[in-house]
Parts: structure tokens; C-alpha cells; sequence
């Protein structure tokens, strides 16, 4: 364990998101996702839900502009608990947020850098967020 570093980021876990680059995505899905017959890498952290994951995710990575994070749309076009559960773990709200078709949504994920798939049980509990540029203390991002 490292000290300062959210324990639900396993050593696995942390090697894939250092190797994404500005843009790259992690598809953070449920238990009932295909990430195995859609994910390039696969991580399987089964004891945990979505939000949690991702919000330890998001102590590492910064977020992409907008649109940082996509959620599948659910089947009535609703914002379900999950979901609002999602934007907060990200630290997001519904405008910078996309929700995209089931379809649409596994193309996404496909394309991911790294899927990892929780032990979430709460249909549509996935969401896919973008790496913005990491800028250290003291840096200047941009042209100054």
C-alpha cells in the first residue's frame, strides 16, 4: 500500500492509468458489461461498485474538457440514482456530461485504453472518463 495513494487503486490499476495519455479513456462498467469481449485491457475489481472506483480514479486523473465523462442513456431516457452517483464520483455535473446510446456507448469503451469492470450490480452503472493533461505544482499550462 502507498501511502497517500486511495487503496482501490491497485498496482495494476495504476500502471494502465500512468500509461493513458491526454484524451485516453478508462471505461469504469458494471458487472453486467462485456468488457472482456470489448476491452483491449481488462482490470476486474469485483468487490466494488462504479462510484467508488471512479472516484478513486479520479484522485489520480484529471479530467478532459468537456465532454470528461459519457454515460450510457438508460432504457427511458432517465438520470437513474447510479448515474447521479457517477457525476458526483467524478466530480461532474449533467453539463459536462454525455449520455450516449448502449451501442454507441460500447464503440466507446472498445476504444478505451483500459476497462475496468466492478462488482456493480446497478443496471446502466458505467461511466467512461477522459485524461486531461496532468500539470505539476508550479507548472503553467499553456503558452505563458
Amino acid at each position: 500500500m502507498l501511502q497517500g495513494v486511495d487503496p482501490v487503486l491497485t498496482g495494476q490499476v495504476l500502471l494502465h492509468l500512468d500509461a493513458m495519455g491526454h484524451s485516453d479513456a478508462v471505461a469504469v462498467v458494471d458487472a453486467h458489461f462485456p468488457a472482456h469481449r470489448l476491452g483491449q485491457r481488462v482490470i476486474d475489481l469485483p468487490g466494488l461498485g462504479t462510484p467508488r472506483v471512479l472516484r478513486a480514479v479520479r484522485t489520480v486523473v484529471p479530467l478532459d474538457d468537456a465532454p470528461a465523462l459519457d454515460l450510457m442513456t438508460s432504457a427511458d431516457g432517465s438520470v437513474l440514482a447510479v448515474q447521479k452517483e457517477l457525476m458526483a464520483a467524478a466530480g461532474v455535473d449533467d453539463t459536462s456530461t454525455r449520455f450516449v446510446d448502449r451501442f454507441d456507448y460500447y464503440g466507446l469503451a472498445q476504444e478505451a485504453y483500459v476497462v475496468i469492470r466492478t462488482g456493480e450490480t446497478r443496471v446502466y452503472g458505467n461511466a467512461l472518463l477522459r485524461k486531461g493533461v496532468v500539470v505539476l505544482p508550479g507548472e503553467i499550462r499553456g503558452d505563458a
